[in-house]
C-alpha cells in the first residue's frame, strides 16, 4: 500500500489497483485478492484480463456504481447494480468523484498486419479519476497517444510490458510528455512482462518524475 495525499492506493496486480479515500474506487479487477467494495468500480475494455466477472462481484456490492465502455454494456446486463456506460471524451461525475474517459488504443501493438490489438474505432478507455482533489490517471491498455501525452495528473498508472500495451521505453516517453507528479507502471508480473519492465521505465524516466513501484498485494 502507498499513501498519495489522503488517499491509500493499493495495486492488487496486473492493471488493477484499488483507491481509498472518502470513496473507495476499484479499477479492472482481475485475479485480485482482497475484500474491497466499491463505491465505483470502473472497467476499461472488455478484454478477460479487465473484464472479469468472478472479480467483478467480488469487489462490488448493492450500490456499487459500474462505469465502463459501450462494448461492456451487453456483458454488465447480467449485474443488477447502475451502470454509467462512458464514451471516449466524456466525463462525468458519479458518487462524488469526477471521471473522465480517456481514449485508450495502440498505435503500432499488431495482431496481425495491419490489425492492432486494441483498435482505436472500438472506443476502449483509460480513466482519469478525481478523489479527494487527486487526479489519478488509469491508462487501461494504450500505446503512447497524443491524448494520453496532454493530460496533467497528479498519478499517472501506466503499462509499461510491451506486446499489448507500451514498453518501458514507450511508457517513460508518455510520462516525459505529461504533466504528472508520480508515474506508476503497471501491467507486468501476469500475462507478460516482469518486474525488470517496471524497474527498467523508472531508470528511463530518471529525474525528470518520481516513479513508485508498488508491491503487489
Amino acid at each position: 500500500m502507498w499513501t498519495y495525499k489522503s488517499v491509500r492506493v493499493h495495486w492488487l496486480g496486473h492493471d488493477t489497483f484499488v483507491l481509498q479515500g472518502s470513496k473507495t474506487i476499484v479499477l479492472d479487477p482481475f485475479k485480485a485478492k482482497g475484500d474491497y467494495k466499491a463505491d465505483v468500480l470502473l472497467i476499461s475494455h472488455e478484454h478477460s484480463d479487465h473484464f472479469s466477472e468472478d472479480d467483478l462481484r467480488r469487489f462490488s456490492g448493492p450500490s456499487t456504481v459500474f462505469v465502463a465502455p459501450r462494448q461492456c454494456e451487453g456483458p454488465l446486463r447480467q449485474f443488477r447494480q447502475e451502470k454509467r456506460i462512458v464514451e471516449p471524451g466524456q466525463s462525468v461525475e458519479v458518487a462524488g468523484v469526477g471521471i473522465q474517459a480517456v481514449p485508450a488504443y495502440n498505435l503500432n501493438k499488431f495482431r496481425e498486419p495491419g490489425r492492432v490489438f486494441h483498435p482505436k474505432e472500438d472506443k476502449k478507455v483509460g480513466y482519469v479519476v478525481t478523489l479527494d482533489g487527486v487526479r489519478f490517471y488509469h491508462a487501461g491498455d494504450s500505446d503512447a497517444t497524443p491524448e494520453m501525452k496532454a493530460l496533467d495528473v497528479d498519478v499517472a498508472f501506466l503499462p509499461v510490458s510491451g506486446t499489448y500495451v507500451m514498453t518501458a521505453e514507450e511508457a517513460a516517453e508518455a510520462a516525459g510528455a505529461m504533466k504528472v507528479k508520480v508515474a506508476v507502471p503497471m501491467h507486468f508480473n501476469r500475462i507478460v512482462g516482469t518486474k525488470a519492465d517496471a524497474e527498467k521505465f523508472k531508470r528511463l524516466v530518471g529525474s525528470s518524475r518520481a516513479v513508485e513501484i508498488l508491491e503487489e498485494e
